[in-house]
């Protein structure tokens, strides 16, 4: 079994589930091997921090307690909407995974190519608020957010 592209998306609850499931970690450490690229989107990046192999290396996962989870697995967690270091790449979340997919296809095949597909795309992000990460969003909507996936999640986090 052999991929050129490996990409480990994100979730809630169920990534913190297969930070601790073997058998997927296995596989991944096993396709690893293999890939040009090992990528994560959001996440993500949990999940391809517990195989290990983002030890030493530089990263990013989604804003929630992702400095927290990168330091837990030895990785240097950047704050940056998508990050590489050798073949692995990660993105802080899952809007952020498309800029860092363009990255990709741009490290495949140029920037001519690159254009492209975001012609295609007709990729021209305008949102409508300078927010979408907790020091630029309004502080009680970050603390709010917080709090929600605290409980959702903080409690599997600490059964490590």
């Amino acid at each position: 079994k052999s991929l050129d592209i490996l990409v480990i998306p994100g979730g809630a609850a169920e990534t913190i589930m297969l930070t601790k499931d073997e058998e997927t970690l296995n596989w991944i450490r096993t396709i690893d091997k293999t890939t040009k690229y090992t990528t994560s989107v959001c996440t993500g990046a949990w999940v391809l921090g517990a195989t290990g192999l983002l030890k030493g290396k530089n990263t990013t996962s989604n804003w929630y307690r992702g400095e927290e989870m990168m330091k837990s697995y030895g990785a240097n967690f950047k704050e940056e909407r998508y990050v590489h270091d050798g073949k692995y790449w990660t993105s802080a979340g899952v809007s952020a995974g498309i800029d860092m997919s363009l990255a990709i296809i741009d490290d495949l095949l140029g920037r001519k190519y690159t254009e492209a597909v975001m012609l295609d795309l007709e990729y021209d992000p305008k949102p409508p608020y300078d927010a979408g990460v907790p020091k630029k969003s309004d502080p009680q909507v970050a603390a709010m957010m917080k709090e929600m996936y605290d409980m959702i999640m903080l409690p599997l986090i600490q059964k490590k």
